[in-house]
């Protein structure tokens, strides 16, 4: 039997310069499942495959494995030089898939269900918005802290420090007078220890950035920063905390899991030459 993918629409060429394009898996011509490829933030030379399922009856025969092989042929067509792969955080064959062929876990996505009535922070502890003085050398370092995760998970320096300046061009556009978008001081005994940064979006809060002073660690303090994101969160009336953090970094891998955030997505990467 033949594994093969069928275009289902048109080759979607967007403004930015990115594309897509969805396929059906068929198995001598008879449709098994699906599968998305597309090009995205890290510019033309790099794709992503996505959603991909393969129907119950039509599981653990290589459909998915010979799908993924297939998808990143296409992208080596498109010129693509590297490929991701989202998988969600419940899919675990999906994910024994991917690394078996070679992608690599770069980063995750994990979400948290708030109660209604918000955490206190720890006695002594208190938050305070981010002032205007504090603002510009708190964003050129938080520049560089995520152009340095990048880079530390294989993304090139231009592209690492290009995403960056996109992200705050994004999500920081009138800087500290952002439209929901909190930039904290956390305190300890009136010094400062931490520093929050979370936008309260439409269907999540989000934490975008979350550090707590490299002199003052090992002490509590991340985990009185993320019970503020989460106090924050319900007051903002949101009902959920999400957050990204790369692979590698297990000190906040371990806060959040005891915090109960739960992965919803893995994200992987795998050279094409």
């Amino acid at each position: 039997m033949t594994t093969t993918l069928r275009p289902t629409e048109p080759l979607q060429r967007n403004a930015d310069g990115t594309q897509s394009r969805r396929y059906q898996v068929c198995v001598n011509s008879r449709p098994v499942g699906g599968i998305r490829l597309s090009t995205g933030p890290d510019g033309p030379s790099v794709a992503c495959v996505s959603d991909l399922h393969i129907a119950e009856p039509d599981r653990r025969r290589g459909r998915g494995t010979v799908a993924v092989l297939a998808a990143e042929e296409i992208a080596r067509s498109w010129g693509c030089r590297s490929i991701d792969a989202r998988v969600p955080g419940d899919a675990q064959v999906a994910l024994r898939l991917a690394t078996a062929l070679g992608y690599v876990l770069r980063s995750r996505n994990m979400s948290k269900s708030l109660d209604p009535t918000p955490p206190e922070l720890p006695v002594g502890t208190r938050a305070r918005p981010m002032t205007e003085a504090e603002y510009g050398p708190w964003l050129v370092h938080e520049r560089e802290e995520v152009a340095r995760s990048l880079i530390g998970v294989g993304v090139p320096a231009e592209a690492a420090y290009a995403r960056a300046d996109q992200g705050h061009a994004r999500f920081l556009p009138d800087g500290l007078a952002t439209e929901n978008t909190l930039i904290s001081v956390l305190e300890h005994e009136e010094t400062p220890v931490g520093v929050l940064w979370l936008g309260l979006w439409p269907d999540t809060a989000y934490v975008l950035d979350v550090e707590a002073d490299a002199r003052y660690r090992g002490r509590g303090h991340g985990r009185a920063l993320m019970l503020l994101a989460e106090a924050q969160a319900v007051a903002g009336g949101k009902d959920r905390v999400s957050l990204h953090v790369f692979a590698g970094n297990a000190p906040a891998e371990r806060l959040y899991e005891s915090l109960g955030y739960e992965t919803t997505h893995y994200n992987l990467h795998k050279p094409l030459f």
